[in-house]
């Protein structure tokens, strides 16, 4: 079992900056893909970013690529999302999620765990 918690969600004038963090515990999470998914009012979960069990690949949806960045730390277990030049479009609720490999991570529907998730707005 894998517990996530987010935390960092907030309010942002366009073109601002925010950073996510989700704190991971529990059995051998540092051997799972971790990342983040966001889901807007009305619309579906997508899925985000995503990060190998090691740090050494990092995979975006293309709407984010070179805006966002993610990191991760096992040491501490943690895992973070850094976002740039936020767009009222990036408006959503934001999940940090976990699976075993990087093909379920990027799909919603078999993602092995989520955190509460964590709001993001931002305005025009």
């Amino acid at each position: 079992q894998v517990q996530l918690a987010e935390s960092g969600g907030g309010l942002v004038q366009a073109g601002g900056s925010l950073r996510l963090a989700c704190t991971t515990s529990g059995r051998a999470s540092s051997n799972y893909e971790l990342g983040w998914h966001r889901q807007a009012p009305g619309k579906e979960r997508e899925f985000v970013a995503g990060i190998s069990w090691d740090g050494g690949r990092t995979y975006f949806v293309d709407s984010v690529k070179g805006r966002f960045s993610i990191s991760r730390d096992n040491a501490k277990n943690m895992v973070w999302l850094e976002m740039n030049n936020l767009k009222p479009e990036d408006t959503a609720v934001y999940y940090c999620a976990a699976s075993g490999t990087s093909v379920i991570l990027r799909q919603p529907g078999l993602i092995d765990y989520w955190g509460q998730g964590t709001q993001v707005t931002v305005s025009p």
